[in-house]
């Protein structure tokens, strides 16, 4: 399976009305399967390529992952690679500042040491290649990690939020659960998304829009399904 292929035969689907890529409500009412269900083993197999990219997994540790041949493994990474150039150029960057600094930032400018990492340091070569897919993880997980907490605090801030009723409950992962009256439930969502999409307090870090998902249930096993 090469990731162009598999993108191709995704977008086909969905453009030829066979899929859904989301749909709000209920999943056994949507009018087409959804596309994490129709490519399914498709899907798992994508995000295992695109964590390994991001944890600087090599061919041998998706080969293994996979099931498949090295050759294969190596075959879909370059591939991968050949569609986002700019991924490879950003984590030579990260690589060299690592390198040179022993260090690297996260989105808000936290920093992670890795004294492995600098090129003429007493790191065995096992401990400095750890430490530099440590580089390109870090910023990732990291400002993964930020844009939630600012989220967060934009969320507990949100004056609208409080005067519709509504208010944080908790964080799993890159989701947040809220709790509110039910007839403010909409307006409560278009604020959620709102707050969630635009958590830098005015700053524009970012060169992409955030995408956020946000639905109303009764239960969050509901509003996952």
């Amino acid at each position: 399976m090469r990731v162009c292929s598999l993108t191709y035969l995704c977008a086909q689907a969905v453009d030829a009305g066979k899929c859904l890529l989301e749909f709000d409500g209920p999943e056994d009412k949507a009018p087409v399967p959804l596309l994490k269900n129709e490519f399914a083993v498709e899907r798992r197999k994508a995000k295992i390529l695109n964590f390994s990219i991001a944890y600087g997994k090599t061919k041998h540790g998706l080969s293994r992952d996979w099931g498949v041949t090295l050759d294969e493994a190596e075959k879909t990474v370059q591939a991968w690679y050949a569609d986002r150039p700019e991924v490879k150029t950003w984590q030579a960057e990260q690589h060299q500042h690592a390198e040179q600094f022993g260090l690297v930032y996260t989105l808000l400018g936290r920093q992670r040491r890795l004294p492995d990492a600098v090129s003429d340091g007493v790191a065995s070569s096992k401990a400095k290649q750890h430490a530099l897919r440590a580089a390109i993880n870090t910023p990732i997980q990291g400002g993964a990690a930020d844009i939630a907490m600012l989220a967060m605090l934009e969320l507990n801030m949100s004056a609208v939020l409080r005067d519709l009723g509504w208010k944080l409950l908790m964080q799993v992962h890159d989701e947040v659960i809220l709790e509110g009256p039910v007839e403010n439930a909409d307006a409560a969502l278009v604020e959620v998304r709102r707050a969630m999409g635009n958590p830098f307090n005015g700053k524009n870090l970012l060169r992409v829009e955030l995408d956020v998902s946000a639905r109303f249930a009764k239960s969050w096993y509901d509003a996952k399904g």
